[in-house]
């Protein structure tokens, strides 16, 4: 077996990226096959270092490897001379019409209520009126002579899929410009690399159709290709999953304090009857199933993306995160405060509470309370018995219980109003800090 990413350094990758990133790279890495990362880069003006460059990062960040990677700009000469083949066999024919013509043509057919396809009008042109067009200045674009019929295949998860070539217009592979397109330098590609399995989106249904045509006017084996096509992404209400803001991009997760098991554990599981459960991908590899994943499009809800990265967090052993803590937070701490947070970030906050200056909350009406506190303070050392002690203490003497003594004492020395357990997290603020903010709170 042997699979490919293959994105297209135009911009940042985004979750629907990643899902098929790691679905390739599980399934590779469960059946002992080899994993290609593919830069699709022929696009040289939008195409730019530093998305290529961030492509890896956010790649490797999110646990993944690549046994081979490969750039389809330097491969430029097996595409033209792939190129060369299909035109001498006539399957790849030249085309001077320009994007008004075509235009044109299409609001035609469409007044004359058939369907919008290409007329392959420049089957008729002749070599003389081709090179005599070239000599006066202008450069043909070449389209690839679909063979008509139907293409099918068994996807992996969509089932038995058909594609009616005859439905289609004949696909441009090269552009005026000499440039070439994806739908040819993929196939190009897949045939000299050996890819074995292609899993995408299902955007890319009629794509394969007329992919495994180009295929096979190359010589290859359409029966060597199995082909997966995972349903697109919508947000948690059933919509398009917008890129608009960002919100769904790698990078921006990554900003936000995401975990990547969190990410990773989430779009292994998003659309299949699986229960999600973070983890890195080495991890979900040996039990991915392909077969798992419903026909149905899936739902994307950032809400349940949160949901299992708190519960990365808070399984998580001090020795996992020891390196990403603040310089001098130890074992106790990261104990203390992982079942609290939401995101990674957060313990910065945590940590200013133990070791730095907060502003702490007191309100007028818990004055007397908090000077009691202050004056009631026991002296250390401290242990997991202070709280209770000082605050059976404070109950007796102040008569006040339940929420009405504890919010006070937390607000006064943590600034929130929930947090972590203080019989624990008290001894870590110890007692200078402590007495410190519930004299400021007390005014």
């Amino acid at each position: 077996m042997k699979v490919r990413f293959a994105p297209s350094p135009t911009g940042l990758l985004h979750v629907g990226n990643a899902r098929i990133a790691i679905a390739n790279w599980c399934l590779a890495r469960r059946q002992g096959g080899r994993f290609l990362l593919r830069l699709d880069d022929t696009d040289t003006e939008r195409s730019k270092p530093e998305y290529a460059q961030a492509i890896e990062e956010d790649l490797r960040w999110l646990g993944l490897d690549w046994d081979e990677f490969r750039r389809q700009s330097d491969h430029i000469a097996a595409y033209e001379a792939a190129a060369a083949r299909l035109k001498a066999s006539g399957r790849l024919y030249p085309c001077l019409e320009t994007e008004e013509e075509l235009a044109y043509k299409r609001e035609q057919r469409i007044r004359q209520h058939k369907p919008p396809l290409y007329d392959r009008a420049a089957l008729k042109m002749t070599k003389e009126q081709l090179d005599r067009a070239i000599a006066n200045g202008k450069q043909p674009h070449w389209r690839f002579l679909l063979s008509g019929g139907s293409v099918s295949w068994k996807d992996g998860v969509l089932g038995e899929r058909s594609v009616k070539l005859t439905s289609l217009s004949d696909p441009v592979l090269i552009r005026a410009d000499g440039s070439f397109l994806y739908t040819f330098t993929s196939v190009v590609d897949d045939l000299e690399t050996g890819i074995t399995d292609v899993v995408r989106g299902e955007d890319h249904v009629t794509n394969t159709g007329i992919q495994l045509d180009i295929f096979g006017a190359l010589g290859g084996d359409a029966r060597t290709l199995r082909f997966a096509h995972l349903p697109l992404l919508t947000d948690a209400d059933g919509g398009p999953l917008s890129k608009r803001t960002g919100s769904v991009g790698l990078r921006q997760l990554r900003r936000d304090g995401v975990e990547p098991a969190a990410l990773a554990g989430y779009l292994v599981a998003l659309g299949s009857s699986t229960d999600p459960v973070p983890g890195m991908p080495a991890d979900l590899a040996p039990s991915y199933d392909l077969t798992k994943v419903s026909k149905s499009t899936a739902r994307f809800d950032t809400k349940q993306l949160l949901a299992l990265n708190r519960k990365w967090l808070h399984g998580l052993d001090f020795t996992a995160v020891q390196e990403r803590l603040p310089d001098g937070a130890d074992e106790k701490f990261w104990l203390a405060v992982r079942g609290n947070l939401d995101l990674f970030r957060e313990v910065r906050d945590w940590w200013d509470v133990v070791a730095g200056d907060i502003v702490p909350a007191g309100d007028p009406a818990d004055a007397a309370l908090l000077r009691a506190a202050a004056e009631t303070l026991p002296e250390e050392p401290w242990d997991e018995a202070t709280w209770p002690g000082w605050t059976a203490t404070l109950a007796e003497r102040t008569g006040r219980k339940g929420k009405a003594l504890y919010l006070p004492l937390r607000r006064a020395l943590t600034g929130e109003d929930h947090g972590p357990d203080l019989k624990v997290f008290l001894p870590l603020i110890g007692r200078a800090r402590a007495l410190k903010r519930l004299q400021q709170a007390a005014g």
